[in-house]
């Protein structure tokens, strides 16, 4: 599709300077951008590139001073970035804009299918399924029976949603990530054997929750793993049984969440965190990449890092010595040679 720099002047409410009826039919960056693309210049660090690039229309501050002349058509807009964010947002909407059932797929009878839905070739939807109107189920999707899947809901191509679990509204999962798994429950027996133990919860994501591509959310033993309204999960992260995830809450890539911790509102969890089972979190904590947490965290708002978890700034100051260790060793070992030498004497 095209779009003219009047039309995206309107959307954005920006003023033109140029031609007001140039099209576009892509976005691209600044210093990357050929003839019929649209780009935006927010950094000044950038802005040797507004000069010389090939891009049709470029979306500029309103404050913006020029240093010479432009050959693309400019938008002026309030916030450059903020705008162009809107139309990022308008563009992938309008690519992933699909409706219809294809063939062949696999709708049970007794599945109740909302309306403008779109449903992909090869995706099975079970017995008992209700999929909310605009939803979209890509190629190759898995929606086990009775699980309960609210409007707007995007499951992109791969994605596997068991049995009983509930998807609310405006959810996005992408693809390979698993909805509801067994949790990680087994008994120790007397032969030294393991015996399983069954999970008959659920996994419930609330509204606009978004969980990267395969990254697993295991269901409940009993109960629910419950992710609440508008956290957002990364690829490869692990989220085990009746886990609870604080609503706007952030764990980036691999990390690991063991079963049963409760972790409160706008917590940020870098990658490759991992945090033991049974465990509270409370609001607003931040733990940065790799930190190891084996005990509640009860103090709001505070950060921390390392393994065990400490105060970041401890952290920091525990890891500057942990770098000083050869020299330290290395003057020990002087003060060691010296105080031999006095001894002899």
């Amino acid at each position: 599709m095209q779009f003219t720099a009047e039309q995206i002047a309107a959307l954005l409410n920006g003023t033109v300077e140029g031609d007001p009826s140039v099209a576009v039919s892509q976005l691209a960056k600044i210093e990357e951008a050929g003839p019929g693309s649209l780009s935006f210049l927010a950094n000044p660090k950038y802005e040797q590139y507004l000069y010389g690039t090939n891009a049709s229309i470029v979306i500029i501050n309103k404050d913006q001073l020029l240093a010479s002349a432009v050959k693309a058509t400019l938008i002026r807009v309030e916030n450059a970035y903020s705008a162009f964010s809107v139309l990022l947002e308008a563009y992938n909407t309008i690519k992933l804009d699909k409706s219809g059932i294809e063939q062949p797929c696999f709708i049970h009878p007794s599945a109740q299918i909302g309306e403008n839905v779109y449903i992909g070739a090869f995706a099975y939807i079970g017995p008992g399924v209700k999929l909310g109107d605009k939803s979209k189920v890509y190629p190759n999707t898995y929606i086990g029976d009775n699980a309960v899947i609210g409007k707007n809901v995007t499951l992109f191509a791969g994605v596997k949603v068991y049995f009983d679990c509930v998807l609310q509204d405006n959810v996005i999962v992408h693809s390979g990530a698993v909805i509801g798994s067994d949790g990680f429950g087994f008994a120790p027996t007397t032969d030294g054997n393991y015996q399983k133990i069954a999970q008959i919860g659920n996994v419930i994501l609330e509204e606009n929750v978004e969980v990267g591509s395969n990254t697993t959310i295991d269901r409940a033993t009993m109960g629910s793993t419950i992710i609440r309204k508008g956290a957002k999960i990364d690829n490869l992260v692990q989220i085990a049984h009746n886990v609870e995830v604080g609503a706007n809450t952030v764990i980036a890539g691999q990390a690991g969440v063991s079963g049963s911790t409760k972790i409160g509102e706008n917590v940020m969890i870098a990658g490759q965190v991992g945090l033991a089972g049974h465990l509270s979190i409370a609001n607003g904590t931040q733990l940065s990449a790799k930190t190891g947490v084996n005990s509640s965290i009860k103090e709001e708002g505070k950060a921390w890092g390392g393994t065990p978890y400490m105060p970041y700034k401890d952290y920091l100051r525990a890891h500057s010595k942990l770098r000083q260790l050869p020299d330290l060793d290395k003057k020990v070992y002087e003060l060691e040679k010296i105080i031999n030498e006095l001894k002899n004497k």
